[in-house]
């Protein structure tokens, strides 16, 4: 039998992991160092809440205050919980030597996206030698709706959760679903075709980008290969007869190669 009081203490257990998850997610390769205020403006916290949270995470070496910037900073033990999650990412060791044989053939940048539910986030980042193109960090959020990789994921959700994607799009962004919807069709109609999905050079102006879905997944992961390079590029012009189908090429090798893995 529970114990009178119980729920309330799990509840409140609960809420305060939520909100020190929530302090912790404020801090972003862009965003690195954070005072109290902005702490107090990004998550609402009253300030005696925050500093409580703020104190225990200190401790437990996820976050550090700084007395030089007079800001809190990502402590080193953040470092820690990455570790495993790359560790068991197969696909990222394996895809790794071929993403950078293809970096170098293209002077681009290669990317490895994974996607779990609202989620996508790069996995793995290969600069090829003479790349100008921009280089995000591993963990870093990457759109779903304004990126090849992000609707190339799109293309792989089951019919409801599109709808629960649109849906919460919408309210997102009022009268953008219509170009999402375009943006799509374009998308299926590329990976039928050519194997690939294009940027459209929505997110960057300067750069052009392709995907491709790995039709292989996990416990609801999705991956995605995408390939990077200027628009101003010789690559740039070859995207349909030479970069595309090397990179579809690719993605069918790791498939092959991770075939039993699990």
């Amino acid at each position: 039998m529970q114990a009178k009081g119980e729920q309330d203490t799990d509840g409140r257990l609960v809420s305060a992991l939520a909100r020190g998850i929530a302090i912790v997610r404020c801090f972003t390769p862009t965003r690195q160092e954070l005072s109290v205020r902005e702490l107090i403006e990004l998550t609402g916290l009253p300030k005696p809440t925050l500093f409580r949270l703020l104190e225990t995470l200190c401790d437990l070496g996820l976050l550090h205050y700084s007395e030089r910037l007079s800001k809190y900073v990502g402590g080193v033990g953040l470092l820690n919980f990455a570790a495993p999650v790359l560790a068991r990412m197969t696909v990222r060791q394996l895809a790794r030597p071929m993403m950078e044989e293809l970096a170098n053939h293209i002077c681009g940048q290669m990317q490895l996206v994974v996607g779990y539910r609202d989620t996508l986030s790069y996995a793995d980042i290969v600069q090829g030698s003479g790349s100008k193109v921009f280089r995000p960090e591993v963990g870093m959020s990457v759109s779903i709706s304004r990126t090849a990789s992000g609707r190339a994921y799109l293309c792989s959700f089951a019919e409801n959760d599109l709808a629960d994607y649109l849906e919460k799009f919408r309210e997102r962004h009022p009268g953008r679903e219509e170009w999402l919807l375009e943006r799509l069709e374009d998308a299926r109609q590329d990976i039928a075709e050519h194997g690939f999905c294009r940027g459209h050079r929505d997110l960057h102006r300067e750069i052009e980008v392709i995907a491709v879905p790995m039709r292989w997944r996990r416990d609801e992961e999705s991956w995605i290969f995408s390939a990077s390079v200027p628009v101003f590029s010789p690559q740039s012009k070859a995207l349909v007869e030479d970069v595309g189908p090397r990179l579809v090429s690719l993605v069918r090798n790791v498939e092959a190669s991770i075939g039993g893995v699990s």
